[in-house]
C-alpha cells in the first residue's frame, strides 16, 4: 500500500473509479469570470467519464464547453474518521449529438435540483488520483 507524505492511501486509479461510481454527487470546478467556482452536482460514471446533467442556459452549462475543469467526489465517516477523496481533471463538452443524448438519457443519472435539466455535460478523465483515509486509533 503506498501513502503520501500525509500518512494517507494512494488509490489506483482503477480504485478511484469504482468509488466514484458508488455516489451520487460530486463537485464540478470550473472557471466563472476569470474566478475558481465550485458546484455540487448529481453525476453518474459512465465507463471512465463522468457526466452531468444541467439546465440549458446555466452558468455550468456556459462555463464547462470545450474547457478543462476539475471534478471530485467523496465520503467519509466522522464517528471512524474514515473515507476517500477522489479528484479528476479533464476537458468538459456540451453533448449536441442526438443519439449521444438519447443514449445518456438513459442512464440512471437523477438531479435532485428541481426544473429542467436537459443538457449533459461529460467530463473526460484524463487525470485521475484519490486518497483514503483509514481507521486510526483516535484515542
Amino acid at each position: 500500500m503506498k501513502l503520501d507524505s500525509a500518512g494517507l492511501q494512494i488509490l489506483s486509479r482503477q480504485e478511484c473509479l469504482a468509488l466514484l461510481g458508488s455516489v451520487p454527487i460530486g463537485r464540478i470546478v470550473f472557471t466563472d469570470r476569470a474566478l475558481p467556482a465550485v458546484q455540487p452536482v448529481n453525476f453518474v460514471l459512465d465507463a471512465e467519464r463522468v457526466v452531468i446533467r444541467t439546465a440549458v442556459g446555466s452558468k455550468l452549462a456556459a462555463a464547462a464547453q470545450n474547457a478543462i475543469v476539475a471534478f471530485e467526489a467523496d465520503e467519509f465517516a466522522p464517528e471512524s474518521r474514515t473515507g476517500w477523496s477522489v479528484t479528476v481533471v479533464g476537458p468538459a463538452r456540451a453533448v449536441r449529438e442526438p443519439e449521444e443524448i438519447a443514449y445518456l438519457a438513459g442512464l440512471p443519472l437523477h438531479t435532485w435540483a428541481p426544473g429542467s435539466r436537459d443538457h449533459y455535460i461529460v467530463v473526460g478523465t484524463e487525470h485521475v488520483t484519490g486518497r483514503r483515509l483509514s481507521s486510526v486509533d483516535v484515542g
